[in-house]
């Protein structure tokens, strides 16, 4: 079987791990990762291109992850089935985080009737790993897996905040911003200076820059020893939810709450 042609992050990685590293489990993982919302089904070429891999290792994989059940095809178009799921279920199950936040979120959400949800890092983006809602639905899909970008959100703003200046620094000189909304902040000094402004707040308030109408507020997820391990936060939109609400009566509940899942998180 062909090595696997890796991204600069992955041959570090491949490097580090040594000689038990498994090409093909590697080369697995990037072709399920390929699929999302903005590819829901792809053609072989397609993967292929995505993954920057030969079509015979790409035809491979997809060979085995449709024996595995994990994909499906009609014979052109491959697409991933909800077998999936039984990874993202496996650390969920496994993460005691998932099940101690879900219940505390479900119940702040019923208190204020807006969207909370909690997420831990994963490389430059923030990943949700908890998640309630109210009945109504909110634009932005808060659901448990959701990826967002760290540095344009409040969710990893105020994670970021955490960072000391030299991290921060190493951080912003390597991320690349993206332009979600025309109020995404690109600017590396401007985010600088928001991120230092949530170190110094002990929140982030983001309005807008991850999807038009949806504003959201953010405090740290902390350990019983005070480490940041993720970050809780609260959405509304913005017709409903207007920053001094956000302030004045949003905030002390999310602190509140973030004061209290510290107490029981090791």
């Amino acid at each position: 079987m062909p090595r696997i042609k890796r991204l600069p992050a992955e041959e570090r990685l491949a490097q580090d791990a040594g000689p038990e590293f498994l090409e093909a489990l590697a080369r697995g993982l990037r072709v399920i990762q390929t699929f999302g919302e903005e590819h829901r089904q792809l053609s072989l070429s397609d993967v292929a291109k995505l993954v920057d891999l030969p079509r015979a290792s790409v035809r491979r994989t997809l060979h085995t992850l449709i024996h595995l059940g994990f994909a499906e095809t009609d014979g052109r178009m491959f697409r991933l089935t909800p077998r999936v799921l039984m990874l993202a279920g496996a650390y969920l199950g496994s993460n005691p985080i998932s099940s101690i936040l879900q219940p505390a979120l479900e119940r702040l959400s019923a208190e204020i009737n807006e969207g909370c949800s909690a997420a831990v890092p994963d490389g430059d983006d923030m990943v949700m790993i908890a998640h309630a809602s109210p009945a109504r639905v909110l634009q932005l899909s808060g659901q448990i897996g959701l990826r967002i970008p760290a540095v344009s959100s409040s969710l990893g703003r105020i994670l970021l905040a955490q960072f000391d200046d030299d991290r921060l620094e190493q951080f912003l000189t390597r991320v690349q911003p993206r332009r979600l909304t025309p109020q995404t902040i690109l600017n590396k000094d401007e985010l600088r200076q928001v991120v230092l402004k949530a170190r110094s707040d002990g929140y982030s308030l983001v309005d807008q820059e991850v999807e038009l109408g949806f504003r959201s507020i953010s405090v740290a997820l902390r350990r019983r020893d005070g480490m940041a391990i993720g970050s809780l936060n609260i959405g509304v939109h913005s017709e409903r939810g207007p920053v001094s609400t956000m302030h004045n009566q949003l905030l002390p509940k999310l602190r509140a709450l973030a004061a209290e899942m510290q107490t029981q998180l090791i």
